[in-house]
């Protein structure tokens, strides 16, 4: 183990040519909000905006140590990886060949091809990372690429750790606990691995996204099994299957230790972050701070390190990450009302809404029967509460509706 400590202060050493040290900020607000001592250690700060210019600039860096001719360096992500691969790429002058998901965020592809310089070809295939990855595993064996990993490699594994040995610098001592995202393992793998080799008694906690809890599903398991579905919202940390070399270093995680995050949760935390601090976070990037929520009895009083991994967000995702938040916040529902096909029926129902009630959705269905007709409508209110009181006004007139907000079947074909 003694191997990574040396592997990583080392890679921290060398990315001091890209960068400096990320900032490890103590956050006032989340501090007093959990009487804590909370530290952001601000990866979204990257000149990529991810950590995972560490692990990419690392492995690129330690291939071409041992075998300079190397020309095409392939990889596969769904987008921070490939924009570390591209700014590495144009460091070190050779061709990157990066395959991305076609659900990838128009801002990351847009991204990876300004940090690549011209270094670079983007190829756009299948829906979901795996899809990617063995178009690019196919391609990386036909043109004799080396493949860069985005989260199975030792040499990724040990760039991802330079983050503790500069944690451990810029705090001046281990802290109590630090909280991780989840999405392969790397970056799980190379903290917890560092802070083992020092001995150091940090606790660790794990948190990946509800639809995508490949740690979740290979610590139960016993070793990394392929997801069926995932859900690609939290798209940095949405990967169906956890590395072989990253379970390796966490097998001995508890169950306990790892929190699963609510995609519409994770949306509330992006806005408070914004609204509250004026911190852009992609969803994966705010899966640390998200999850503080679960924490809240067992960091009171003790030093918290979260990081941020990520700040790559495409603010034309803002309208649905706000629908999100506000739909898991009670803030927002969708109905059908049936609606008495007489005069003054709109108007009584208009009448019922409360004074910080507002209609966001309103659309007539087909008639249902000759005297009344099917009503979706979307209404938004500042608390979760004023429903009741609307629900119960309906009751007592004789209004019958359907909540739908949590229907994923109709949701999806009306709103």
């Amino acid at each position: 183990m003694s191997d990574i400590i040396h592997s990583a202060e080392t890679a921290t050493r060398q990315l001091r040519a890209l960068f400096d040290q990320t900032p490890l900020q103590r956050n006032a607000y989340l501090s007093t909000r959990f009487g804590a001592d909370i530290w952001l250690k601000r990866e979204d700060l990257t000149p990529v905006r991810s950590y995972k210019i560490r692990g990419a600039f690392n492995a690129m860096r330690k291939v071409l140590e041992q075998t300079p001719e190397q020309e095409i360096f392939v990889c596969a992500s769904a987008g921070n990886h490939a924009q570390g691969v591209a700014f590495a790429c144009r460091h070190f002058g050779r061709r990157g060949v990066i395959f991305m998901p076609v659900t990838t965020p128009k801002q990351k592809i847009d991204k990876t091809n300004v940090f690549g310089g011209g270094m670079v070809e983007i190829r756009l295939i299948g829906d979901y990372f795996d899809h990617a990855l063995s178009a690019a595993q196919d391609y990386c064996a036909e043109a004799g690429g080396h493949f860069l990993s985005p989260f199975d490699d030792a040499d990724v594994i040990e760039g991802q750790a330079s983050i503790a040995a500069e944690i451990l610098d810029q705090l001046g001592h281990a802290p109590d606990m630090i909280v991780l995202p989840v999405g392969g393992g790397g970056l799980a793998a190379g903290l917890r691995g560092y802070f083992k080799a020092r001995d150091l008694a940090t606790e660790f906690r794990f948190v990946e996204p509800l639809g995508g809890a490949s740690l979740t599903a290979a610590l139960a398991k016993g070793a990394p099994v392929t997801l069926d579905s995932v859900d690609s919202f939290v798209d940095g940390a949405a990967v169906a299957r956890l590395g072989e070399r990253p379970f390796a270093a966490l097998a001995d995680v508890t169950p306990a230790q790892v929190y699963l995050a609510p995609e519409d949760r994770i949306c509330v935390t992006m806005l408070e972050m914004l609204n509250a601090e004026g911190i852009v976070l992609e969803p994966a990037g705010a899966l640390s701070v998200d999850v503080l929520t679960d924490l809240a009895e067992d960091i009171r009083g003790k030093s918290v390190v979260c990081v941020t991994s990520g700040g790559n967000f495409d603010f034309e995702r803002l309208p649905e990450v706000k629908e999100r938040a506000m739909r898991y916040s009670g803030q927002k529902k969708y109905f059908i009302l049936r609606l008495p096909q007489r005069p003054g029926a709109l108007r009584e129902f208009l009448e019922m809404l409360g004074p910080e009630d507002d209609i966001a959705r309103f659309e007539y269905l087909k008639k249902s029967a000759r005297n009344f007709g099917s009503v979706l409508i979307g209404i938004e209110t500042s608390e979760s509460a004023n429903f009741d009181a609307l629900y119960q006004r309906m009751q007592d007139r004789g209004f019958q509706y359907r909540d739908i907000t949590d229907d994923e079947t109709l949701a999806n074909v009306l709103v």
